[in-house]
Order: structure tokens, then sequence, then C-alpha cells
């Protein structure tokens, strides 16, 4: 039997989401799922703002994610493992104000990511018109190399994040190759320190059509001697829980991996391939 996993889902806690945590479980039941984590945004450079924030105020919001996935877990035991996660993201733009993400919850599972560049938009929000995209992805990569550092995670959300948007708003895909130290130092940061990475499979339902990271980076990272991944869906509504979850498993599979992570209180459990 194979256990499905989505290790990446934001409920209505998340301010570009919509359903709640009671609905993404019991999509995740309907749809045979083993383990779900509820992993609902805290963008750390944004705390500090409070009600005014324009993402909500994440003083209120992932405690309230938090409550309510503990109350899933018990509400679905034996149906459902409910994971309490969260999406930390620029957790190096802000220091003081990601220590105090890090204790809204004991959480069982945290990624991290960097959705903008520091004093930048996010980079969805971005128009790529005139943009210099390999000097933009190069400032990228420098930062994630900080951020997989970072000691207060537990596996690195979708490392090729931008190419989402710039690949839609260019309709070309950047040479990653340019960057090819930059991302094995990333890799080997997250090896070093027993960090997972992502697959996430929002890009194969978008216009990229592959996973972020792709095949090639995938088994690069493997090469290189990762030995843990972590795989979700991003799905912000119910009926994207668990879509795309067995394709990133085929994706772990073919670059060499017989396992994949949940984790529970941060410490790994290993799922079979």
């Amino acid at each position: 039997m194979r256990y499905l996993c989505d290790m990446h889902t934001h409920s209505y806690n998340s301010f570009d989401a919509k359903s709640s945590v009671d609905d993404m479980c019991l999509a995740a039941i309907e749809k045979g799922l083993y383990a779900i984590a509820i992993t609902d945004h805290c963008e750390a450079p944004f705390i500090r703002f409070g009600a005014d924030c324009e993402f909500g105020c994440f003083d209120e919001q992932i405690p309230k994610s938090f409550a309510e996935a503990t109350a899933a877990r018990k509400k679905y035991a034996g149906k459902l493992k409910v994971l309490r996660g969260m999406e930390l993201g620029e957790p190096l733009h802000d220091p003081e104000q990601t220590k105090k993400a890090l204790s809204y919850g004991d959480f069982d599972f945290i990624l991290t990511s960097v959705h903008n560049l520091k004093n930048m938009q996010d980079f969805y929000y971005m128009s790529y018109s005139g943009v210099d995209v390999d000097w933009m992805l190069g400032k990228y990569f420098d930062e994630l190399i900080e951020t997989a550092a970072f000691p207060h995670f537990d596996s690195l959300s979708h490392l090729t994040y931008p190419l989402r948007y710039i690949i839609a708003g260019t309709g070309k895909t950047p040479n990653l190759n340019i960057h090819k130290d930059k991302i094995d130092r990333i890799f080997k940061i997250l090896i070093q320190n027993n960090k997972a990475l992502e697959i996430n499979v929002s890009g194969l339902f978008k216009e990229m059509g592959c996973t972020l990271p792709d095949l090639p980076l995938v088994k690069r990272y493997k090469e290189l001697g990762g030995k843990l991944i972590t795989i979700g869906t991003d799905a912000h509504s119910a009926d994207m829980v668990g879509k795309g979850i067995e394709q990133g498993i085929e994706v772990a599979k073919s670059a060499g991996f017989t396992h994949y992570a949940i984790f529970e209180n941060h410490n790994p459990i290993l799922i079979e391939i």
C-alpha cells in the first residue's frame, strides 16, 4: 500500500486561502491520505504590523491555525494523521519577529520559504518587463543559501518559487545552470544540517508544468547525499488537497529516493515509496 501524505497546505487562516481546517482534513480523508500538515503562511517581517498587515494579523491567524489543527488531530484520530505546521516566510528579514513566530505553538513541522527579496515585492506581484531575471534569481539563491543555514525549520519549500511567475509572465524558462554552484551550496547546507528539501507539486498545474524543484534538481540533491524529502501540494483550498502527490512521489522515486518524510514534533518519519 502506498501511503500518501500532503505536507504543505493552507487553510483560511492564510490570507490567500479559503477552506477551513476541517474541510481540508475531510478532503484528505476522502482522497485516502495518510497524513496532512496544516502549514499556514506566517511572513516574519510582516508580523510587526499586527492588524494593519495586508496579509492579516499573524498574531491571531497562526495561533488559531495551530488550535484548529490540534482540535482536528483529536477529531480525526484513527482516520487521518493531522500535523500542526507553519510556513515561515523570510525568517532572516526580521529575526525578532521570527522568534515571535516560533513561539506561536508547539509545531510538528515548519516549512521555510522566501517569497520576496528584502525590501521587494513578492515574486507573485512583480512585473517582469525589463527585469534582469538572471540577476534577480542570483540574489534569490544567495538568500536561500543563508536561509538554508537557519536552524529552526524542517523542510525548505519550493526551491524554484520565482519560476512560477517568471515563466507565466514572460513565457520563457530561465537557464538555472547559471546558478548551479549556488543551488549546490543550498543542497549541501540542507544535507549537512539534516534538513529536508520539499518537492512542491503545485507547478504541475501551472504554466511551468513541473514540480518545484524539478526532477533534474531533485536528482542533483540526491547525488550530493540528500536523504530527506517532503512532498506537498501547496493547496489553498480543499479541492487541491492531495492533488499531484502521487506525481511528486514518482519524481522522488525517479531521482533515486526510496522514502519520503513526514515530521512529528520535528522528527522525520520515513514513508516508503
